[in-house]
């Protein structure tokens, strides 16, 4: 029996092992492709590495996380990086920083609001797309309740969860209705009713979040959300690469 192609995840962001979602992605994506019994191949791309166009370099993988720890260096080639996801059909996951900014990418890229900023690094742009939060949720935990028949209720087989954060920032309410009319819904809600999940439309595997689900593999434990996400990413991978003497 021909071995499956590895399956390759970018990791888009600016690696920091002081960082504890850092410490948690490898640990998350390692016990999710245990449990799928696969050769995961991921690695770290700094946001100063990422050229313009991307695909020349983000071609190679089957599914782009957007990890925790923003700003970036470079923040224009993060979104560089999620448009890319969204447009080529690769499989997306992207978590607290990454929430912001696919939340950021979509408004600019989709909307053509072309002024739409983030409020941690442009705080006077016209269009504030990414706000701080009512209150931060730095080293907090709460509950999200998910969108019955979202991808992110039926990956965690329940309509509520408790995950936890490092956030102080998160979607405009004021551009709810916008982006969820260009296709990027809001899934998951806190207990006052904001956005705490994303998932796009249409696409293969698109879902953002402001808590991180990563953490939980430092407890020991695989999300749902993550092994998603990787069985997402495999899925591409055997599309694009499938043992020899297979036919598709």
């Amino acid at each position: 029996m021909a071995a499956a192609a590895p399956v390759r995840i970018g990791l888009i962001g600016d690696y920091d092992p002081s960082v504890t979602a850092h410490q948690a992605i490898p640990r998350a994506l390692a016990l999710a492709a245990a449990a799928a019994g696969l050769d995961l191949r991921p690695a770290w791309l700094h946001t100063t590495t990422i050229p313009d166009p991307p695909g020349d370099l983000l071609s190679i993988y089957h599914g782009l996380w957007c990890v925790p720890a923003s700003p970036y260096a470079d923040t224009e080639a993060a979104l560089r990086a999620i448009r890319h996801a969204r447009e080529t059909g690769t499989p997306f996951l992207g978590t607290c920083g990454g929430f912001q900014h696919a939340v950021l990418e979509h408004a600019r890229h989709v909307l053509g609001l072309a002024a739409a900023d983030h409020a941690e690094t442009n705080p006077s742009a016209a269009e504030l797309v990414v706000t701080p939060l009512t209150c931060a949720l730095v080293e907090q935990t709460g509950t999200i309740r998910l969108l019955a028949g979202s991808r992110a209720a039926a990956c965690c087989d329940t309509r509520e969860i408790r995950e936890e954060y490092h956030c102080s920032y998160g979607l405009n309410p004021s551009y709810e209705a916008a982006l969820e009319g260009g296709g990027l819904r809001v899934t998951g809600r806190d207990p006052a009713g904001e956005a705490r999940v994303v998932e796009l439309e249409g696409h293969p595997f698109y879902v953002a979040t402001l808590f991180q689900p990563e953490r939980a593999a430092l407890r020991g434990d695989r999300h749902p959300l993550v092994a998603a996400f990787v069985a997402a990413a495999a899925s591409r991978a055997a599309a694009r690469h499938p043992p020899t003497g297979v036919v598709l």
